[in-house]
């Protein structure tokens, strides 16, 4: 147990769903309540609701890493109010690389790498499973191993362990694959190296109510001897709002940053702050 007085990095991932302007105002409003330092979204897009998070988030004063998508595809939001540093090996795995994006923050520790994945969805047709097995492959070849690096890769995968509970005959072994990869490379599952093998806790339920645990944090070993918490967060799917059709994942990390950004309410915009 640390103590309450222990300095905390907070991360929270969260799938957005590429939401309406609407939505995007309902998930703006609670974003700005949530106690991460950092904030990853998943399933954005070129869109008028993503263009307002950027936005109103950027505008309050936080780094926001968005290279936004090619029309009609889907990427990766990061959001810091935590000081970003710059790092010597930028990620880019090639190959929709809107869907790998990272972003890192000084600590006393050192450098923590913050990399969100989004890998895409699939039916059952050949287009679409080749293209997620193209960009698995391209992460595979491209994402750095642990090493004695302090790095977290969260995001939504779209892939299940191995022995998810229940098994669906409908994933490949590619899919399979690409989870035993994070420990091969030296990454650590956060939420299931708290929770016994076999346990359950879906982050994506389907409208039959057959559920997936989609979403994940893959910590490295000098990250992982640091992590404090790793909890689905239910409300933005379960909750009256209907914020996402998943739930989000936060990580808690025993870190102290090196400088905090002196940043506002993203839900004021510049005109309401006037009058």
């Amino acid at each position: 147990m640390t103590s309450p007085l222990t300095p905390q990095l907070g991360i929270l991932t969260a799938n957005i769903g590429n939401p309406s302007l609407l939505r995007a105002e309902r998930q703006l409003a609670w974003l700005a309540t949530r106690p991460e330092h950092i904030l990853v979204l998943t399933e954005t897009a070129d869109s008028v609701g993503c263009a307002l998070l950027a936005e109103r988030f950027t505008g309050a004063g936080h780094t926001v890493a968005f290279p936004t998508p090619t029309r009609g595809e889907r990427g990766v939001m990061i959001i810091s109010r935590a000081q970003t540093v710059t790092t010597t090996r930028p990620l880019d795995v090639g190959f929709l690389p809107h869907r790998a994006v990272s972003l890192a923050v000084g600590t006393d520790a050192g450098t923590v790498e913050v990399i969100g994945l989004y890998v895409p969805s699939r039916d059952a047709g050949a287009a679409k499973t080749e293209r997620k097995r193209l960009f698995i492959q391209a992460c595979r070849d491209h994402l750095p191993g642990a090493g004695d690096d302090l790095r977290l890769i969260v995001g939504d995968f779209n892939i299940l362990e191995p022995d998810h509970n229940p098994r669906y005959r409908i994933f490949q072994p590619f899919e399979y694959d690409f989870y035993r990869w994070f420990a091969t490379a030296g990454y650590t599952d956060a939420w299931r190296s708290l929770n016994r093998e076999g346990d359950p806790h879906y982050s994506w339920v389907g409208r039959t109510g057959d559920g997936y645990r989609y979403d994940h944090a893959f910590t490295s070993a000098g990250l992982h001897s640091r992590l404090i918490e790793c909890e689905y967060v239910d409300d933005p799917r379960t909750g009256k709002a209907a914020l996402s059709d998943h739930s989000a994942l936060s990580v808690r990390l025993a870190l102290a940053t090196d400088e905090l950004l002196l940043v506002s309410d993203p839900t004021v915009s510049d005109q309401q702050a006037l009058f």
